[in-house]
């Protein structure tokens, strides 16, 4: 169990309309005398707690407050969004959803196909919620007879909402998938013009900013989080699919089991790390998945992206950061430590070696052998 005595469990409170942050804990003298130094304390009888308004800025402040002073128990904060972020989790899930009679659904046919195809969750959870909303677009039409330049208006709708590049890809895909796989009209859509691909550079941490972040989160799950995403190069979906037995302590790596393309890899697992799981274990004793939900499911989504997010802000990095970020940085930081380029794809789980070629754009090794004019 954690070394403190004093705990202070995090509550969501929803008082007249309005979000707060609940702090439930026993009688203490000093717990008292520090809530009364937080923002506009109040107590409320209905919950029998106190609670101060919820704002990223309040929560950094509880967090800097009790350091050292008290255990943040924040199981039921972070993943109070749990549910609704999971869910639905399969095929099965859809098929058995509450019927809107105001809505039209994916027809049985689309989610036959998806599941029979082994897509990924996250790829039919995006696939039905762009297909959705495209036959929705048209209510009174039947969608086997909407022609390509209907697919192309809806196309200037969303452009027109400003939807991203990637946004608009996908939802090409989806709607390609239930005409060109579902129905099997092959090149149904060999006309209609995707948005012209934009080459961002990957958003990347130094070594010194990643490692601020492990040091400055002092819950050891999301320590493990954060460390994992890093050290292994993990997608999000992969590190909440991971179970127990994932991690080998004995060859030191960690089987990456049905990752994006339905395929198995292993990835790197670092000494330093193994020690934070076995701690993280010794408290949490998780029973299947490495990082589970309250009710033992896998881990929210949400909550990934708020402990990295939280992360960085203690960290002062004023950068953009995502769970993807550290991904980003894995690769970067090997590459420019020497390894060879195939490794790294290996590690990755890339398809091609071209996905992988976009961390040479952003390694400083070879700028360092070159003297600025500035400079010389």
């Amino acid at each position: 169990m954690n070394h403190l005595q004093k705990h202070i469990t995090l509550k969501h409170l929803l008082i007249n309309g309005e979000k707060k942050i609940g702090l439930q804990f026993y009688p203490d003298k000093v717990i008292q005398a520090l809530v009364k130094e937080l923002p506009n304390p109040k107590w409320s009888k209905m919950y029998q707690m106190a609670y101060i308004p919820n704002t990223k800025y309040n929560m950094d402040i509880v967090f800097d407050k009790f350091k050292g002073v008290a255990w943040l128990n924040c199981q039921f904060f972070f993943e109070h969004k749990a549910i609704k972020d999971n869910v639905p989790l399969d095929i099965e899930s859809y098929r058995s959803r509450p019927i809107n009679p105001n809505k039209r659904y994916a027809p049985d046919t689309y989610l036959n196909k998806l599941e029979l195809k082994h897509y990924s969750a996250n790829t039919c959870r995006v696939y039905i919620s762009m297909f959705e909303r495209f036959i929705n677009y048209y209510p009174n039409t039947e969608v086997n007879s909407l022609s390509e330049e209907e697919i192309r208006h809806y196309l200037r709708a969303l452009v027109a909402e400003k939807k991203s590049d990637s946004y608009i890809n996908q939802s090409i895909n989806s709607i390609k998938f239930y005409y060109e796989v579902v129905l099997g009209m092959p090149n149904r859509f060999y006309s209609i013009e995707r948005p012209r691909k934009k080459q961002k550079l990957p958003v990347v941490l130094s070594k010194e900013e990643i490692m601020l972040m492990i040091d400055l989160t002092t819950n050891y799950k999301h320590k493990c989080i954060i460390s994992l995403l890093y050290s292994g190069g993990l997608r999000k979906s992969e590190l909440l699919n991971l179970k127990i037995e994932d991690i080998d302590s004995r060859r030191m790596v960690i089987n990456v089991k049905l990752a994006k393309g339905n395929k198995d890899r292993i990835t790197l697992l670092s000494e330093t790390i193994l020690e934070y799981l076995r701690t993280y274990y010794s408290i949490w004793q998780p029973k299947t998945f490495l990082f589970e939900s309250p009710n033992g499911g896998a881990y929210s989504r949400t909550s990934v992206d708020s402990i990295v997010k939280r992360a960085a802000y203690k960290a002062r990095i004023e950068k953009k950061i995502t769970p993807h970020t550290l991904r980003h940085s894995f690769a970067t930081h090997l590459l420019e430590n020497g390894t060879n380029l195939r490794h790294i794809q290996s590690l990755l789980g890339h398809s091609s070696s071209k996905t992988t070629e976009i961390y040479t754009h952003v390694a400083t090794n070879h700028l360092q052998i070159i003297k600025n004019p500035l400079d010389l």
